[in-house]
């Protein structure tokens, strides 16, 4: 019962003016600047889109690529209340945090790219559902998501606020959006995929495959236990912790079970359909598929022994290997890999650029914000060794 009692999530405190939040909050308020004028003056005053490259970095990188980044929540879902592996509940919080501010975000990210985002509320609005569009699935699917993730994540609130019947009669209706919190992922991050399947011929070989949709919801499986990784190690030396390794290696090795499968499927995809001699040609496009793949393999030669996943510094690494090779499996097959004829060419303005950063660092200082307020990572003591026998 003490264990469990230690274990509970509590504030880390401390002040919240720092080097790190200065500069998130600079970064966050050159891009409300950037997004005012965009909003004002046009997409073309603010980004270097164009009739061959209508989606840019702000759908690839914030939302594509942002979503899946934010997976944390519901990979670690998949483990405890699917799996039943309840030794892996104190990281539910912090990923959950994770993935709400990644897909809030992502969410609004979509606004920005909208030609006339004054119509953003179309979607909502049944006169204009286009029930058998993908993009309609996504868009549903991902707004419903965030809804069910602020639900999910709102006895931390509740905690804070001293509302403890409140929090009581909420904890026995939360196994209703657990359920939706799982389901959702799923359906969306195979969508994306999807969307990657109906561009046709404009998408390389090597990434265009029917088996998108199964091979999306793998990597994000996959990326979502990377970024609890990452996130780990850097909470616990931002906050001069100790890494949760008692729980990060078992869950790494879960995650190269399902790495391995996911690269089963990938080459073999490949190989049946005669494509994988394309990837040993001698072209910038078989290089960015080498280090996309080269990075789901790193894991296997840093994590793959017991002793090599119980250092910190080798998962951190591992989890690094992971994040970058799903952000590259989205990067190639949604603009590296992607050709719309001649003439076209695209390459991120420097507003696009310092929008998706500052995005990044609205996550940043909302994580540092609401882990040092509120309780979402486990107490400190749960984690340190027992100065006696």
């Amino acid at each position: 019962m003490s264990g469990q009692q230690h274990a509970r999530p509590a504030p880390v405190g401390g002040s919240l003016f720092n080097a790190t939040t200065l500069v998130c909050g600079v970064l966050i308020a050159v891009m409300a600047t950037i997004i005012l004028v965009r909003l004002i003056f046009g997409l073309g005053a603010t980004t270097n889109l164009n009739d061959g490259y209508s989606w840019g970095a702000w759908v690839v990188v914030d939302v594509f690529i942002g979503s899946a980044l934010a997976c944390g929540g519901f990979s670690v879902a998949l483990l405890v209340y699917i799996f039943n592996k309840g030794q892996y509940h104190p990281l539910v919080r912090p990923a959950l945090l994770g993935s709400l501010f990644g897909y809030t975000l992502a969410g609004a990210a979509i606004t920005f790219d909208l030609g006339r985002w004054w119509n953003f509320w179309h979607i909502f609005w049944p006169g204009y559902f286009n029930v058998n569009s993908v993009m309609f699935e996504v868009a549903a699917c991902i707004t419903l998501y965030i809804i069910v993730m602020w639900i999910e994540f709102s006895p931390v609130f509740l905690e804070k606020l001293g509302l403890h019947d409140a929090r009581r009669k909420l904890g026995k209706l939360l196994f209703f959006f657990i359920a939706l919190g799982i389901v959702l992922p799923m359906m969306h991050q195979a969508s994306l995929g999807t969307m990657l399947v109906v561009m046709g011929g404009q998408v390389n070989a090597l990434w265009q495959t029917p088996m998108q949709p199964l091979i999306y919801l793998l990597s994000a499986i996959i990326l979502g236990y990377g970024v609890v990784l990452f996130e780990s190690c850097v909470a616990a030396s931002a906050y001069r912790r100790q890494v949760e390794v008692s729980m990060l290696n078992p869950m790494a090795r879960v995650m190269l079970g399902i790495m391995a499968f996911y690269l089963l499927v990938r080459f073999a995809d490949l190989i049946a359909r005669g494509v994988l001699g394309q990837a040993f040609q001698p072209s910038f496009i078989a290089l960015a598929f080498w280090i996309e793949n080269a990075c789901f393999i790193a894991p296997f030669l840093l994590i793959r022994t017991v002793d090599a996943r119980r250092n910190p510094a080798r998962l951190f690494l591992a989890g690094i290997a992971v994040m970058l090779g799903g952000i590259l499996l989205r990067l190639n097959g949604f603009l590296i890999a992607f050709d719309t004829g001649p003439g076209w060419t695209y390459f991120p303005s420097v507003p696009e650029l310092l929008v998706t950063i500052g995005i990044f660092a609205a996550e940043v200082l909302g994580y540092i914000v609401i882990t040092r307020r509120f309780p979402v990572l486990p107490r400190a003591e749960s984690y340190a060794r027992p100065a006696r026998s």
